[in-house]
């Protein structure tokens, strides 16, 4: 369904502290990152794999023809070098890992 390199996890898992937890044993750097209602970041990729876990609203990613929509709970990882967009109409609070 998705682009190699991309996978959707539905975890139901909302707490940001547990989150943390979960990615840093997995080796990943953590910080938390809101943005408000309307935020839009155009194509871009990043240098290392990348992991959004939503914490509270919700947010949309483009890669290619797909759009993404995550929700609370949703944890999406994407390999180093994916080019991808990201626009939340209500705004988002995540927690991002990169490693």
């Amino acid at each position: 369904m998705y682009t190699k390199g991309v996978r959707l996890t539905k975890t139901g898992i909302k707490d940001a502290e547990e989150i943390k937890k979960i990615l840093e044993s997995e080796g990943f750097s953590t910080y938390i990152w809101s943005d408000p209602p309307g935020t839009y970041y155009p194509v871009h990729t990043h240098p290392d794999r990348e992991v959004r876990w939503i914490i509270k609203g919700s947010i949309t990613i483009g890669i290619g023809d797909e759009e993404i929509k995550l929700e609370e709970g949703d944890r999406l990882d994407l390999e180093a070098g994916i080019p991808h967009w990201a626009r939340t109409e209500k705004g988002v609070r995540y927690v991002a890992g990169s490693k």
